[in-house]
């Protein structure tokens, strides 16, 4: 009885909690199509007039011809969006996270081929990710060969991690032209309004009124945005199926059998090289589709596909063929605008749908903006990018941000080709080329994915590789030949921010080496004995360094020059580490250096490229809570890392949760709630500042005792931060592109970047730089 009651109890709570689930993913669903989808679904404004912007296709257009375009643009948007973004790599997220740099942060967890500088301290997390899956004996044997391969040679890892910055590059190039593009296409709606010679005149400055307007209103963030947008969306979507509905059944509703893709053949085969070279311009039906990955950080793989396969994907495919079936009715090509989007809707609606197509657009030159933003915050946690003012703009969507100086440099290049082209031909050229390279990236790195973390068959990767890199391979070439025509701006573009990646990831690597080769071994500061051979002065002091190991050379440069150092000595290392997210219980890594009684500890704190660090005082808080916990529960009682490049027996304990820290205030530590049962406190007798709460029946002997107090009076006298200021020189006789890439294209990034984001929130009455000169 009592287990039928507990299954009968037990039957509506899990239904409940399956329409819970639905509902919130329909609800992000619904949120998706203003942040997502507003590229894609804008694509219908300029594929077929890119498509027919051919000479030799306009000239010979026929019902042949609009249907092979149009067997074209459906298989493509069947295969390329549906089947291999949305129902394929979806599934390759890396933690939740989607996008090209995501791709390469999850093979190089499970190959360790990552190139970022002192990268050892996430080992543990990489065997946390575990390496699932079951694949044949004689399929094991090439993935181990495979993965021993990349381990290995270094120049394959430099390629990888090349190739993974080329589709970053070209990402943000993307960011660069689709707003120019679906801007301007929304705004051409104008031409059939006015006379022909006067429109040029009018649709350029409001097409630059509008792009300004759109990344002035960055800084608001895209949470109020994507509420914003969704509806409009939403009735864009609609808008679009039902003229496409009634073009099919008024004009031409045969237009389904271009469904074929006996079409496409007849397509190829009647225009040959000018239907080859219209593949730029068929290819931007897919535009957007990258986004759906981008973002998934933003949204679940549940709600992205159910937005896509139930609205999205109809709405598009009803648009094209309402638009074909309007187009092979009137073979009038004098004029390009005639080719257009807006001269298939009646004129009766024009105007309403004009309002909405721009409306349209803006939202999804908003979607790629902010994934061009989480790219760049990718890359730039990762030592790949200059720092950057990175702002959260919600407070419950870690995932949106808003950087400043990218925004405005994002702005003035979308003026830049706007003015420069005056037209969607050259523009589109130019989108089709960054949209098509992001694509082969990402079939090549899946493939990748499919075998070394999905475990699967490698033949079945190479399937993978073989059919939807054949596919991109041809529309690559097509975007390639139009190179003159205005795709070599994606070209110069990512040229440009690879040449400031790779100089940038150059420094940082050189720059730690630097730190590791000049160390101070512990053996050193342990033979200055107990006193350190200088004053102990109250406080913590907080000693940043890049080195998970060892003493930072700047440390002795300090103590020479300074005989007086605080009674706590911290050496902190903040690390990005290539995983979206660090759970809170593998944040700090803690270990002491030398014995108890020099107060010196090592403090690793690891953030994942997608986590956002807590201001200075939570974070001071937390360090020093799990400083507490680490000598409450002693060196032994946790699982420890250990440092086998001093051979000191050092030791990094991880701490799950620090002992709660309350404050004069009365706060406790946000991460470490009040227990009912702690009701053992350790107060300073002087001043009642702070004091840790230890919990009920704790063990503490009066050595442990004594040095949580010792910790608390420091806390309490306060905290200083000692921050190295390098200066990066190339050796002499060292090579003219070595001292060109150190002495003045590294150093002018850094001189022009901003610092790490831990150094932005402390406070300058409390930091104090030490200035060296490194020789790389």
């Amino acid at each position: 009885m009592d287990l039928e009651g507990a299954h009968g109890a037990g039957a509506p709570d899990k239904q409940r909690r399956r329409r819970e689930s639905w509902g919130s993913s329909l609800l992000l669903a619904y949120q998706s199509l203003g942040v997502v989808y507003g590229e894609v679904a804008t694509s219908p404004l300029y594929v077929y007039k890119s498509a027919f912007a051919g000479d030799d296709i306009q000239h010979s257009a026929g019902n042949e011809e609009i249907y092979g375009v149009l067997s074209f643009v459906f298989w493509t948007l069947t295969l390329i969006s549906l089947v291999k973004y949305v129902l394929i790599v979806l599934r390759a997220d890396d933690g939740g996270e989607g996008g090209t740099f995501a791709l390469y942060s999850l093979i190089c967890r499970h190959v360790r081929a990552g190139l970022l500088p002192g990268s050892g301290t996430d080992d543990e997390l990489i065997a946390a990710a575990g390496r699932k899956g079951g694949a044949g004996r004689h399929d094991a044997r090439a993935m181990s060969r495979l993965r021993a391969l990349l381990e290995r040679y270094r120049v394959l890892q430099r390629l990888l991690l090349l190739f993974a910055l080329l589709g970053t590059c070209m990402v943000i190039g993307d960011g660069v032209l689709t707003p120019a593009v679906s801007v301007y296409s929304a705004v051409s709606g104008l031409e059939l309004s006015m006379e022909h010679e006067h429109h040029k005149y009018v649709l350029l400055p409001v097409t630059c009124a509008i792009i300004i307007g759109l990344f002035a209103l960055q800084h608001y963030g895209t949470h109020r945005v994507g509420f914003l947008f969704a509806p409009i969306v939403c009735i864009w979507l609609l808008c679009i199926s039902v003229i496409g509905v009634y073009n099919i059944f008024h004009w031409n509703h045969h237009v389904y059998r271009a469904l074929s893709p006996y079409y496409m053949y007849q397509f190829l085969k009647k225009t040959q090289t000018g239907g080859w070279m219209s593949l730029g311009g068929i290819l931007l039906c897919v535009t957007g589709s990258e986004a759906m990955y981008a973002d998934l950080g933003h949204f679940s793989q549940s709600s992205i596909k159910i937005a896509f396969i139930s609205v999205v994907y109809p709405a598009l495919v009803l648009a094209y063929m309402g638009q074909a079936a309007y187009i092979s009715q009137h073979h009038s090509f004098e004029n390009s605008y005639r080719i257009g989007f807006y001269v298939s809707v009646p004129e009766i609606l024009r105007w309403p749908v004009l309002v909405i197509a721009i409306l349209a657009a803006v939202a999804g030159s908003q979607a790629v903006i902010t994934g061009t933003f989480s790219i760049i915050k990718q890359c730039s946690s990762l030592s790949c990018f200059p720092g950057v003012k990175i702002v959260h703009t919600s407070s419950t969507v870690h995932g949106q941000i808003y950087i400043p100086e990218i925004n405005w440099i994002l702005m003035v290049l979308c003026l830049a080709v706007t003015l420069g082209f005056r037209n969607t031909k050259q523009l589109a050229n130019a989108q089709g080329l960054a949209v098509i390279t992001v694509m082969l990236v990402t079939t090549c790195l899946m493939s990748l994915v499919i075998v070394l973390c999905w475990n699967k068959s490698i033949f079945l990767a190479l399937g993978f590789l073989l059919f939807f890199g054949t596919i991109e391979v041809l529309y690559f070439s097509a975007s390639l030949v139009k190179f003159h025509e205005g795709a070599w701006v994606p070209v110069t573009l990512a040229f440009i921010f690879m040449i400031v990646m790779c100089v940038w990831h150059y420094g940082t690597i050189k720059k730690y080496e630097f730190d590791f080769q000049n160390k101070v071994s512990v053996n050193w500061l342990l033979n200055l004995g107990p006193s350190l051979g200088i004053v102990r002065v109250r406080g913590i002091g907080l000693i940043h360094t890049e080195l998970v190991s060892g003493i930072p050379a700047i440390f002795s440069h300090f103590v020479t020059n300074l005989p007086a150092f605080h009674q706590v000595l911290v050496f902190l290392c903040v690390k990005s580490v290539p995983v979206p997210h660090v759970q809170p219980e593998e944040r700090f890594l803690v270990g002491r250096i030398g014995p108890k009684e020099y107060r010196l500890y090592r403090v690793i704190v690891r953030y994942g490229y997608r986590d956002v660090q807590k201001d200075d005082l939570e974070f001071e808080k937390d360090l020093v809570s799990s400083i507490a916990e680490f000598i409450r529960s002693g060196d032994s009682d946790h699982n420890g890392v250990s440092d086998d490049t001093e051979r000191s027996g050092e030791k990094l304990s991880s701490i799950s949760n620090g002992i709660p820290l309350w404050e004069e205030n009365g706060e406790v530590d946000a991460s470490a709630s009040p227990r009912k049962e702690a009701n053992t406190q350790i107060i300073s007798p002087n001043r009642k500042k702070a004091r840790f709460v230890l919990p009920k029946n704790a063990q503490v002997d009066s050595e442990v005792r004594r040095e949580l107090q010792e910790l608390m009076d420091a806390r309490e006298a306060g905290m200083s931060f000692i921050l190295g200021h390098s200066y990066m020189k190339a050796k002499s006789g060292s090579s003219f592109i070595k001292r060109i890439v150190i002495n003045f294209f590294y150093e002018f990034l850094r001189r022009n970047s901003r610092g790490p984001t831990y150094a932005a929130t402390i406070p300058h009455a409390s930091t104090l730089e030490v200035g060296m000169v490194y020789q790389v």
